[in-house]
């Protein structure tokens, strides 16, 4: 990939005549409806020499043009630009980049090249600009302004290093950024409050076990996938369940079903929290676990998992909907089968609200913090 990418810039790069009025916006069309398998790859490719024939003060309108682009076309454009730059590198339109930057609207990878373009001439941009970017939707830039924090924090000395990684952790969305900032502030004996800043649901309703013999379970729609009854008590794999509440102390939110139920295989269970949320709003429900798994919110299922036994990073699912105002149920059916080996073991799920960079969505009626001791008093 990145040595076709090279030479398509190295091929419109040569491209020398100037578009003409109206015929860049067309080309620029003709890049955008670029799809896989090749479709509309020819038009491509004379489109994009008429783009990276166009002169430096059009690249704010070549970079506008990766707004909502699919991946294949944002490379093509982004080879314009490139190709544009590198020709009219002592005439870049620097005032105009910048404010195309500082327009969070605009695409992630089009901002972040705009900084690439503007830094390749501009020396101070790095301390200038990325100190601004602390807050930014784009990660890229989110994160070179959140390792400008961490820096400071490494090289400062004592107590004066605590706001500092506080700082970095308030902002951090990537996880190493969130881990190494954690660690500093628990060292600094400041730990801030870790399952909040990511989002983990901290307290659940569990119920199971469920049969899953021979995987007989995944598809069968056991009472909680119609309606959740948290007075209500069923027949079981062993016998009659009920709900339990269960709180987990875990910094990264993690349920261990074994120690909350007893070991079971071949099972099933279920988790549910209501979750109030204080406005409509899109969400990413981002689930890991090494066991099989359905997530649904408001009984509507976003995803299905058939997986056992995989590896279970953290943000190892991602499920996407939209809360409404007001509660929202989220339901979890979470399957182990009979694998007797040391590394099957593992009945377990945690589960982030958060935005689409990673943000925390809170809900109002979450329990302000848990710890070893309990839950300790509620807020958002």
């Amino acid at each position: 990939m990145q040595r076709w990418f090279s030479a398509l810039v190295l091929l419109l790069a040569a491209a020398k005549l100037p578009a003409a009025e109206g015929e860049l916006a067309a080309a620029l069309a003709r890049i955008r409806a670029v799809q896989p398998l090749g479709a509309g790859h020819r038009e491509a490719v004379a489109a994009a020499k008429v783009a990276a024939a166009a002169p430096a003060s059009e690249l704010p309108q070549i970079l506008a043009a990766m707004d909502g682009a699919n991946p294949i076309a944002e490379n093509w454009l982004r080879g314009a630009a490139e190709a544009v730059a590198q020709r009219g590198s002592k005439q870049l339109p620097a005032l105009a980049l910048e404010s195309f930057l500082a327009d969070t609207k605009h695409s992630p990878r089009g901002r972040r090249l705009a900084y690439e373009l503007i830094a390749a001439v501009d020396a101070t941009a790095e301390s200038r600009l990325i100190p601004t970017l602390l807050d930014d939707p784009s990660l890229e830039l989110r994160r070179d302004a959140v390792a400008q924090v961490l820096t400071a924090a490494a090289n400062a000395e004592g107590k004066a290093a605590l706001p500092l990684f506080a700082k970095a952790l308030h902002h951090a969305r990537d996880l190493d950024q969130i881990k190494t900032a954690s660690v500093k502030l628990k060292e600094l004996g400041s730990p801030g409050d870790l399952p909040r800043h990511m989002g983990y649901v901290m307290q659940w309703q569990l119920i199971g076990p469920f049969d899953n013999v021979e995987d007989a379970g995944w598809d069968v729609p056991y009472p909680p996938e119609a309606a959740v009854d948290l007075q209500a008590a069923h027949p079981g794999q062993k016998g009659p369940v009920k709900w339990i509440t269960h709180a987990t102390s875990d910094e990264y939110g993690l349920v261990d079903l074994t120690k909350a139920l007893d070991k079971h295989k071949g099972a099933v269970t279920y988790a549910f929290v209501e979750f109030v949320a204080d406005r409509e709003q899109p969400c990413e429900l981002r689930l890991t676990s090494p066991n099989a798994n359905k997530i649904w919110l408001n009984g509507k299922l976003l995803q299905a998992n058939h997986v056992y036994h995989a590896n279970d990073p953290l943000d190892q699912y991602t499920a996407r909907g939209t809360l409404r105002k007001g509660p929202n149920a989220i339901l979890l059916k979470v399957c182990q089968n009979e694998q007797e080996d040391d590394w099957a073991q593992k009945w377990e799920f945690r589960l982030r609200v958060c935005d689409a960079i990673g943000t925390a969505i809170l809900a109002a009626n979450r329990p302000e913090r848990i710890s070893a001791f309990g839950v300790q008093g509620a807020g958002k």
